[in-house]
């Protein structure tokens, strides 16, 4: 860490993983007063009430004050409601992004300021930057492979001049597992989640339909010429470019081109008609300034995509349409477009329907 938060108040945003562990215990090293802060989202099934979980183990390890926030009112509404109704809309959500917008870098951002403290730290790998104007600038972390620029398109000025994010400087995930073994902290070795916190199993499916929640409402899989191909048992059961598990039968490989929720149809169409030549977005941020009507950038519309070239016409009202440089492939309603300028992310926007290659 380059900067020098000695002294400083500081609430690391604990879940009790390696990365916001290992943050802690830098930022106590450098002599900040560090304190703790958990968010609770929501109750695990078998789970005891009682007992302490990784992050006060940690905090306790540590010595340092330790907060749990119950937000799970507020994420169920916010985030786990969304996520059934954007599936029920026949769309593909990005709860992280929602989670970072409305709770992280929200909520709980706001209760560590009402704590007294400084800044709020988070084991993001991402790197922010202040010129001297005083415009606050999002980066790639210098870890590429764990760069997650891509999840905080959504962030503010007024929120990046209160947050920091140790990790972004790191050259692996390796030495932050070897700087959580020199400080001795007892979840160095914990392997990292790979799935969405509130879905058991990365069965989505199974989380939609739990309790009834989201009907399995039957409906046709339609040949974009047409021609009725199959059943399905619901369409939130699928997403766009899907091609495994469509139960039906043709002279090529077909792919789920549309999700028709309305009507119940799930469209499915040969491989090319999965390419657009652009996209409508909503909800734009930018983290940075912007001038005119249109801004020429690059960008990326799936989190391990390299940026594309492309250009964003503002529509006004947190609108844009985005143009690719070349057709990208599957195009997902609900998932979000990033802008990039080089290493530096300057906004996004969620998508709400690609473009047609004719249009």
């Amino acid at each position: 860490m380059s900067a020098d938060y000695k002294g400083r108040k500081i609430a690391v945003a604990m879940s009790g993983g390696v990365d916001s562990s290992t943050v802690a215990a830098l930022l106590k090293e450098q002599g900040a007063e560090v304190i703790g802060i958990n968010m609770k989202l929501f109750r695990r099934e078998g789970e005891d009430p009682q007992a302490k979980g990784d992050a006060q183990v940690v905090a306790e390890y540590l010595g340092i004050e330790f907060h749990q926030v119950h937000l799970e009112e507020e994420f169920g509404r916010l985030i786990m409601d969304d996520f059934r109704t954007q599936y029920q809309a026949g769309e593909t959500p990005n709860p992280c992004v929602r989670c970072n917008r409305y709770v992280k870098f929200g909520l709980l951002l706001d209760k560590a300021l009402e704590l007294g403290a400084d800044y709020l730290a988070t084991g993001h790998y991402v790197r922010t930057g202040c010129d001297e104007e005083g415009t606050y600038h999002l980066l790639k972390a210098h870890y590429l492979a764990k760069d997650q620029s891509y999840f905080l398109y959504t962030l503010t000025q007024r929120q990046l001049s209160h947050v920091i994010f140790p990790l972004g400087e790191m050259p692996s995930k390796d030495e932050v597992r070897r700087l959580a073994g020199g400080f001795g902290i007892p979840v160095a070795q914990k392997s990292d989640s790979q799935e969405i916190c509130f879905v058991p199993g990365d069965d989505y499916v199974a989380f939609l339909e739990q309790g009834g929640r989201v009907a399995g409402k039957k409906g046709d899989i339609v040949h974009v010429n047409g021609t009725v191909l199959g059943r399905h048992s619901g369409t939130h059961r699928y997403t766009i470019g899907q091609r495994r598990g469509l139960g039906i039968a043709w002279k090529e490989p077909l792919y789920v081109v549309a999700i028709d929720a309305v009507g119940g149809k799930v469209v499915v169409g040969e491989v090319g008609i999965l390419y657009a030549s652009g996209l409508v977005a909503c909800e734009l941020n930018w983290v940075v300034p912007v001038h005119g009507e249109e801004v020429r950038t690059t960008c990326k519309i799936r989190y391990r995509q390299q940026p594309i070239e492309c250009s964003v016409r503002l529509l006004g009202e947190g609108r844009g349409e985005v143009r690719f440089a070349e057709p990208q492939k599957s195009v997902t309603p609900g998932q979000s477009v990033v802008f990039y300028q080089g290493d530096e992310l300057v906004g996004g926007g969620r998508i709400v329907r690609a473009l047609g290659t004719e249009e």
